[in-house]
C-alpha cells in the first residue's frame, strides 16, 4: 500500500463528520425546490462546475423537473493545491448563453473567486442572468462581497472539507457525507 493511500485513510478515520448523507440528501431537495419554484419557466443552462460540483449537480438534476440545458465547464484556482492561485480554465463550453439565463453549480462557495470569474464569462457571453447554486457556502469573513449562493445548501464551518464533491488532492470526493479534516 503507498504511503498516500495509508495518508488519505488517516485522514478520513480522523475527520468529524459535520453532516450525514441523509442531510445532504435533504438539503439537496430543498435547493431543487427553490429552483424549481423560481427558474421553472426560464428554460436555464445549467452548467455544473467541475470536478467538485459533479456530484451535487447529478442530484440536483433529478430534483429540477422543467424544461433546461445542462452542461459543464471546468475553471479552477486549485490545481491539486489547497489554495487557490489564478483561474485556469481546462474547458470552456460552446453552448450559445446570448439572452440565456445561466444557474452554475458547485460543491462550494468558499471566497468567491472561482465562481465570479465563470460568472462574469457568462455575462460576457450575453447570458441576461447568472445564478449560483453551492451545495455548501463555507461561513467566514474572507468572501468577496458580491459574489453569494442565490440557493445554498448546507452552511459550514471555516475548516478543511471533503467529501460530497469537496476533495483532498483530489481524492475522498466520493464519500456520500461531508466531513471536516482534524484539526
Amino acid at each position: 500500500m503507498s504511503a498516500d493511500l495509508e495518508h488519505i485513510r488517516q485522514i478520513m478515520r480522523e475527520a468529524d463528520c459535520l453532516y450525514t448523507e441523509a442531510q445532504v440528501e435533504e438539503a439537496i431537495a430543498k435547493v431543487g425546490a427553490h429552483i424549481t419554484r423560481e427558474m421553472a419557466d426560464t428554460n436555464p443552462v445549467v452548467f455544473c462546475v467541475m470536478n467538485g460540483g459533479l456530484i451535487f449537480a447529478g442530484k440536483l438534476l433529478t430534483h429540477l423537473q422543467f424544461p433546461l440545458e445542462a452542461s459543464y465547464l471546468h475553471a479552477t484556482r486549485y490545481r491539486n493545491e489547497t489554495t487557490g492561485g489564478d483561474l485556469v480554465w481546462k474547458h470552456k463550453p460552446a453552448t450559445s448563453l446570448f439572452g440565456r439565463r445561466v444557474l452554475l453549480v458547485d460543491d462550494i462557495l468558499d471566497e468567491g473567486y472561482t465562481l465570479q470569474g465563470v460568472r462574469t464569462w457568462c455575462l460576457e457571453q450575453g447570458a441576461t442572468d447568472v445564478r449560483i447554486a453551492a451545495m455548501t457556502v463555507k461561513k467566514h469573513d474572507r468572501a468577496l462581497p458580491d459574489v453569494t449562493a442565490d440557493y445554498a445548501g448546507i452552511e459550514l464551518p471555516d475548516r478543511y472539507v471533503f467529501g460530497f464533491g469537496m476533495d483532498v488532492n483530489e481524492t475522498l470526493r466520493c464519500v456520500p457525507a461531508i466531513y471536516a479534516m482534524k484539526e
